[in-house]
């Protein structure tokens, strides 16, 4: 059984039904829902869709980039051969431009060139937030501060896109760690299936490093919406999953030997991270709005 599958098409098909249309900054109105709110099991199911594919080496390295890398460089991405900041990546003049028209959106001082300014790593690393939670869930479990924030306000100005998953709270319970998520705004066809699958690798990772279980992720969204243009690949998939089913989910293998977060490989090749037998329906392609 695929709980991830099941809960993700329960969320297309409400927006579908329940939302309204609405405009945005991108220019693409979005089809929307004002909060939605889901609980998953990672330590008895991994969630990956199965109803489409999702390519969990783009997906792991994002999440090692911002929380490990603790780095806001679209390079380090990009040798990695993952392109899904290209579109926000400021200049060397300290633009960051619509890539259709050329205009500029909005200007930065030329340091924050390759860069998407001062938002996810670089708040990690600013503020020091995956050290200070690993510190607190070995050494104070039952604290119940355990909180990491990338929404600071004296940063927002210069960062190009405020962090959509801006806060996750930690729990330690029984000797399992569990997680609550909360996103701001929720791409839900390319950004929620990423975000989902990072999240719940972090957690396990973050469990192994601390001798804790997997446990559950609590996911709270304001603003989950449907650009329009998604709408047909979004219908796809939902006839896939009331024709086709699901499939099980697969297994994430994690090197049994890393026992420091900073140690597990952030190469393009994910050595230490694992897939095993992922079956999904095939790739759908949904337009990205800048």
């Amino acid at each position: 059984m695929s709980a991830w599958d099941v809960e993700y098409c329960k969320l297309c098909e409400k927006i579908l039904k329940d939302g309204i249309e609405v405009e945005n900054r991108t220019g693409i109105n979005t089809i929307k829902i004002p909060s939605y709110h889901f609980q998953l099991n990672v330590g008895e199911e991994f969630p990956i869709l199965t109803t489409k594919q999702l390519f969990i080496r783009q997906a792991i390295l994002e999440m090692l980039w911002i929380y490990q890398a603790q780095s806001n460089d679209v390079r380090w991405l990009q040798e990695r051969n993952v392109r899904i900041w290209d579109l926000w990546e400021i200049d060397e003049n300290g633009d960051w431009k619509d890539v259709k028209t050329g205009k500029v959106l909005k200007h930065f001082d030329p340091e924050y060139a390759h860069t998407i300014g001062t938002a996810y790593g670089y708040i990690v690393r600013k503020f020091h937030l995956i050290e200070n939670l690993i510190d607190k869930i070995k050494n104070n479990p039952t604290d119940r501060r355990m909180v990491m924030s990338l929404w600071q306000d004296d940063y927002l100005d210069t960062a190009v896109l405020p962090s959509c998953v801006w806060s996750s709270e930690w729990d330690v319970t029984n000797g399992t760690l569990n997680c609550w998520v909360h996103q701001r705004s929720c791409d839900v066809p390319l950004g929620l299936p990423f975000n989902m699958t990072q999240y719940a690798v972090l957690l396990k990772l973050l469990a192994q490093v601390t001798g804790l279980k997997a446990g559950t992720i609590d996911w709270s969204i304001k603003d989950a919406h449907i650009y329009v243009n998604q709408v047909e690949g979004i219908k796809e998939q939902l006839e896939r999953f009331h024709t086709q089913g699901h499939y099980p989910s697969p297994e994430l293998w994690i090197n049994p030997e890393i026992t420091d977060f900073f140690e597990f490989d952030n190469s393009k090749d994910c050595l230490d991270i694992k897939l095993k037998d992922y079956k999904h329906m095939g790739k759908i392609a949904f337009p990205l709005a800048q």
